[in-house]
């Protein structure tokens, strides 16, 4: 599995990035800061994710839940305003934390994929599309905060 303490260990992360939407020509870029807590009785994970995008004054609000960790996978859900609540499955290696979302039936997928760098941070890429093709990639880093 490697050794991530990324989305498995109780921290705070920071990070930073570039969101582009498909509708628009600008890219647009971001702050987030991730609260991991600790595991509960069951084995879960939450996740709290908040967004700025630059320019917006409102943040997003992601909420993950992780179950099911074993050496080499794990189950994601996602949950938020827009889009509810989706279940996904995620895939661990020695330098890769990621997950996928195929949520057909409100026209919602994409995937997040975060790599582990030598000083401990992640470079961090994402795409998502929603039935009205309307597509947002986005780019970035995090960090452990100290």
């Amino acid at each position: 599995m490697g050794d991530h303490n990324f989305l498995l260990e109780p921290k705070f992360w920071l990070g930073e990035g570039i969101i582009q939407l498909n509708m628009v020509e600008e890219e647009l870029g971001f702050y987030t800061r991730w609260n991991i807590s600790n595991a509960n009785d069951a084995g879960e994970i939450e996740c709290i994710q908040e967004i700025q995008i630059k320019g917006i004054s409102d943040l997003m609000h992601n909420k993950f839940l992780i179950s099911s960790v074993s050496n080499s996978q794990f189950i994601v859900q996602l949950e938020n305003e827009a889009i509810g609540k989706v279940v996904g499955s995620g895939i661990l290696s020695d330098k890769i934390i990621a997950w996928e979302f195929r949520a057909k039936e409100i026209g919602f997928e994409g995937f997040e994929m975060y790599e582990k760098q030598e000083d401990g941070s992640y470079l961090m890429r994402a795409e998502f599309s929603t039935g009205d093709q309307f597509r947002t990639t986005i780019r970035g880093r995090v960090w452990q905060r100290i």
